[in-house]
């Protein structure tokens, strides 16, 4: 499979097409789609894995031997788990959130999909999010994989990414808009 040039050109891109390259060849993409999906939760939800993750006073082994220990509590497959090693063996773990949105990025091209990244000021409902899936896939003209987040300080409306798009209908962004305009 051709993967594009402008994720491979990154640190993260190039381990993130490394590890789909396995998951492909071992047939286990949806395993470690799942396994990456656990781990980008335990980030957000974990103040104590993304510091590991991030901070320079971990050691190589003590990042290591955590990796591992976060690979086994969260019931990873074995691609992902040895991955999550490799990144610590080579002091990489910042690279992690990068290289799991490439990875994703990798997988939706495979399947002929786009990936969109949503924040919205509350959750979306089930039926919320199936018509932005829709009105996504009219714009982007293939079905659309959707990554939300919530973010309060938008107060209301969403802002969309997809790839290099940016849609901005918050309700921050307008009022910022109208103070602009304001002051003249």
């Amino acid at each position: 499979m051709d993967i594009s040039g402008g994720i491979k050109a990154s640190l993260a891109g190039r381990y993130a097409a490394a590890l789909f390259e396995l998951a492909e060849e071992n047939k286990q993409l949806d395993a470690v789609e799942s396994s990456l999906a656990k781990v980008k939760a335990a980030l957000a939800e974990s103040a104590e894995f993304a510091e590991l993750t991030t901070s320079p006073l971990v050691g190589r082994a003590t990042a290591v031997t955590s990796a591992v220990a976060v690979a086994d509590s969260l019931g990873l497959d074995p691609l992902t788990k040895n991955f999550l090693g490799t990144l610590a063996e080579n002091r990489r773990l910042a690279q992690l959130g990068a290289a799991i949105r490439a990875f994703s990025t990798i997988a939706a091209q495979y399947r002929g999909e786009a990936n969109a990244e949503v924040a919205s000021a509350h959750p979306l409902t089930d039926d919320q999010v199936a018509a932005l899936k829709a009105k996504l896939k009219s714009l982007a003209g293939r079905d659309v994989n959707v990554d939300m987040t919530v973010d309060p300080s938008l107060l209301g409306g969403l802002v969309v990414r997809m790839g290099s798009r940016m849609i901005d209908g918050s309700i921050r962004t307008k009022l910022n808009s109208l103070a602009s305009a304001m002051k003249g």
